[in-house]
């Protein structure tokens, strides 16, 4: 692994711990154990987070000194198919994930709402929305017990 990819996994890693620390109450023995639904969002988020981080080193080898955020934006729509998946992805992502994790985080009570579409940026949108998904289940169990 590179320098490179390391900082990159670092601070992936650091937006993971600010996304999970003012929520941590949710880890506790209080909350339970893990539901089938939680389970199946925690495997999808590891899953994206691991295939995802394979893509972009891949582009960051590929790429070298090219491999910044406005080309990766623009090889989203090299072709139509692409383009398609990256329309999608920027409007789900950039647009839509925000007020969702915002609004939805907070009815159901959870804290620092603001922090998911940044660690998106850094993980992966699919590991982000799974992993709001899971928290966000425990964060319901974890009122219904209360």
């Amino acid at each position: 692994m590179t320098m490179k990819e390391l900082f990159y996994v670092a601070i992936g890693l650091v937006a993971i711990a600010l996304t999970i620390y003012p929520n941590r109450h949710l880890l506790s023995r209080r909350a339970g154990g893990v539901s089938a639904l939680e389970g199946f969002y925690y495997l999808i988020a590891i899953a994206a987070l691991l295939v995802g981080w394979y893509f972009n080193f891949r582009f960051m080898r590929e790429y070298g000194d090219e491999a910044t955020w406005a080309n990766w934006v623009r090889l989203l729509f090299v072709n139509p198919a692409s383009a398609s998946g990256g329309q999608d992805l920027l409007f789900a992502n950039a647009v839509l994930f925000i007020p969702w994790t915002i609004v939805d985080g907070r009815r159901a009570g959870m804290k620092w709402n603001w922090i998911w579409f940044p660690m998106s940026a850094v993980t992966s949108f699919a590991f982000a929305m799974a992993l709001f998904l899971a928290l966000k289940e425990r964060q319901l169990r974890w009122k219904a017990e209360a």
